[in-house]
């Protein structure tokens, strides 16, 4: 009966073009959301804060793609200062490394001195870009990768960036809640086209 509860790649793309994402529990247990009100980040929503600009500046961060995305992944996993457990198990990480190998899932990574410091990961499927979790070592180095995340999405035509909930952290980016069913006509929209998750 166990087989039943496996997490398949082929129900985990289903689930993403049909509006579901999994989180696993402190128990290990992989629950599916799917929000309603949900979060995106309209391109246009997103400024540069005057702090983040002598950063931008100074190039102080190395940006790179899809060089070390499990690293990327196994630090999103580490719990956070002000928590004790995180929603990225085991399962999760080796079923996101597989859908990088299929080039569904892609990571925007901030290194200093040859060292990651930072970087986000998330879901590509046509012209979405289902946003994950991201991660800092160094003061500002995930809001760079982030960054860099909007300038690729934008050159490359994406259509929609999913933040799945809304929070403190991509509020700041110019996150937005809209209902389910206009997220599910949007991401209906979005999937259909055909980008490439590339940095100019």
């Amino acid at each position: 009966m166990e087989e039943e509860n496996i997490i398949t790649i082929e129900m985990l793309i289903d689930c993403y073009c049909s509006g579901f994402f999994p989180m696993a529990e402190e128990s290990g247990e992989v629950l599916w959301y799917n929000p309603d009100p949900r979060a995106i980040i309209p391109f246009e929503n997103y400024h540069v804060s005057k702090s983040l600009k002598p950063i931008l500046n100074k190039n102080l961060f190395e940006i790179k793609i899809d060089i070390d995305f499990e690293q990327v992944m196994r630090n999103c996993a580490s719990p956070r200062k002000d928590e004790d457990q995180t929603w990225i198990n085991e399962e999760i990480i080796q079923l996101y490394v597989e859908l990088h190998r299929m080039g569904l899932a892609h990571s925007v990574e901030a290194y200093r001195e040859g060292r990651l410091v930072g970087g986000l990961y998330g879901v590509c499927i046509g012209g979405v870009f289902f946003g994950e979790s991201m991660f800092s070592l160094e003061s500002n180095a995930s809001k760079v990768a982030f960054h860099y995340l909007i300038q690729l999405l934008k050159s490359n035509g994406f259509a929609l960036l999913d933040s799945q909930f809304m929070n403190d952290n991509v509020k700041r980016y110019g996150a937005i809640e809209i209902p389910r069913s206009e997220y599910l006509a949007k991401l209906q929209e979005a999937i259909a086209k055909n980008c490439e998750f590339k940095l100019s």
